[in-house]
């Protein structure tokens, strides 16, 4: 996927993005799924041990992404979420994300 210039783990955008494309005021989110609570498989997992701390936590993570990704547009920034169960089909992610790159607001 060449030709975007991105930088990683920009501070100074809100919620320090794990990728940031500048020039495109665009942000990609890469989450965990059985730490951010995706519905799938692999997120809706239930910890075995700890539970009631490790639910509270994965509750928190969940919030923590609606400011994070609320910050974003309102500094003027679109955000695009990738879950980690979509790593598995790269092709699909691959031209999801250049959608997302390429759409003009």
């Amino acid at each position: 996927m060449g030709g975007y210039c991105y930088r990683l783990h920009r501070k100074d955008v809100p919620g320090t993005p794990d990728i940031v494309f500048p020039a495109r005021r665009k942000a990609v989110l890469v989450h965990g799924c059985f730490w951010q609570g995706h519905d799938c498989i692999r997120g809706s997992r239930q910890p075995k041990t700890n539970t009631a701390y490790w639910i509270a936590k994965i509750a928190r993570n969940r919030v923590r992404d609606v400011k994070i990704a609320a910050a974003l547009v309102e500094a003027g920034w679109s955000a695009f979420t990738v879950w980690e169960c979509e790593t598995k089909a790269p092709e699909a992610l691959q031209s999801r994300l250049v959608g997302f790159l390429e759409m003009r607001l």
